[in-house]
This record gives C-alpha cells, structure tokens and sequence, in this order.
C-alpha cells in the first residue's frame, strides 16, 4: 500500500512538473500568428524609415525653408516612434532586428536593402549636395518617391493576405494613412516652391 501511494505520489509530481515546464515553453515561445510577409515587411520598413530620417535630418545644416524643416521634423518624430514599435515587435517574435548604419545608403553601389522608393547613393549624394531654395525642391522630390515607396510596401502586403496581426495591421495602416496625407501636402508645397503663389490683379 505504501508502494502504491508513492508511486501515486511521484506520477503526480511528474504530471506537475510536465505542466510545468510546458506552461514555461509556452510562455518563452511566441505564438506564430503572423506570417514571414509580415517579418519582411516590418523588417524592410525600418530600413525605409532609418533613410527618410537621415533625409530629414540635414534640414537644419542644409538651409532648408522653415515649411520644410517643420515637414523634416514631423517625419522625424513619427517614424523614430514607428521604428522602435517595429524593433520591438520583432524582438518580442525571437526575429532579426535590423539595425541599419545610414552611412552604408551613402556609398555608391549599395543596393542591399533598397526597399520601393528609397533613394540610391547617388541620389542621396545629390540631396546632400543642395542647399537653400534647391534643396527644398530636391527633398520633396524625393520624399514624395520615397512615401510612395513606403505606400506601394503596404499594398504589397495586404495582397500577399498578410497584415492581419493587429500590430502589424495597426502599423501599416499608419504608414498608408499619414503617407498618404504627407504626399499631397508635399506636392503642394513643391508647386509653390517651383511657380510660386498665383499674382493677383489689383482692380483700378
């Protein structure tokens, strides 16, 4: 009898111990509820954003006009913001967390990473270049190419049936959104900027 019971007792233990530790996995391993699409995306779109922050950022050295530091420095608030949310849900995931160097989109031949609409070396070396009036035009040019790109990776996404994980959803939902609304206000800005405001006639 007592046989029996610490035989009991030790199979009881074992079945604890077994709960246990998959109770422990479970928690140490994220469920896979997303899609590699999704890891592609978020992944790729650090890099994307990791340039429109080095673009933004030469606004102050570079004479931009007060409109367009504004712009730079919006964009730059934002997608500093996006970026460690993106960083963070690949952590969380045990996936690869790029940690892009801007000084590496600068050399010439560099095409690693080049995700939709961001910029060659070539042509960051032409924007580094401007300065006042002329790179106001040149930067939004080329912001408004780069927030294409940006949109044309959120289609790309959805059309691969991935983005459903609200994290994911949530992000490139923002991107598509406020990309959006920057693309025209920079189109207008870049009209006024290359023709100027509309004369008017003073009536006699």
């Amino acid at each position: 009898m007592t046989r029996l019971c610490t035989s009991l007792l030790a199979g009881t233990l074992f079945a604890v111990q077994l709960a246990t530790a998959q109770t422990a996995h479970t928690a140490a391993t994220p469920p896979k509820d997303y899609a590699p699409a999704d890891v592609a995306f978020m992944s790729g779109m650090i890099y994307h954003h990791t340039q429109a922050l080095l673009m933004a950022g030469w606004a102050p050295s570079h004479g931009a006009g007060a409109d367009v530091r504004t712009l730079c420095e919006r964009i730059i608030n934002a997608q500093k913001d996006e970026i460690r949310i993106m960083g963070t849900w690949l952590a969380d995931r045990n996936e690869p967390v790029p940690h892009p160097d801007p000084a590496h989109m600068m050399m010439p031949g560099m095409t690693d990473h080049l995700m939709p609409g961001m910029l060659t070396a070539e042509q960051l070396a032409q924007l580094d270049r401007a300065r006042g009036l002329d790179f106001d035009a040149l930067f939004l040019q080329f912001m408004i190419q780069h927030h294409e790109g940006a949109i044309t990776m959120v289609n790309e996404l959805f059309a691969r049936g991935a983005g459903e994980e609200n994290p994911v959803y949530k992000i490139a939902s923002g991107v598509f959104a406020d990309q959006t609304t920057e693309i025209e206000r920079m189109q207008h800005m870049l009209a006024a900027k290359m023709f100027g405001p509309t004369p008017t006639t003073n009536p006699r």
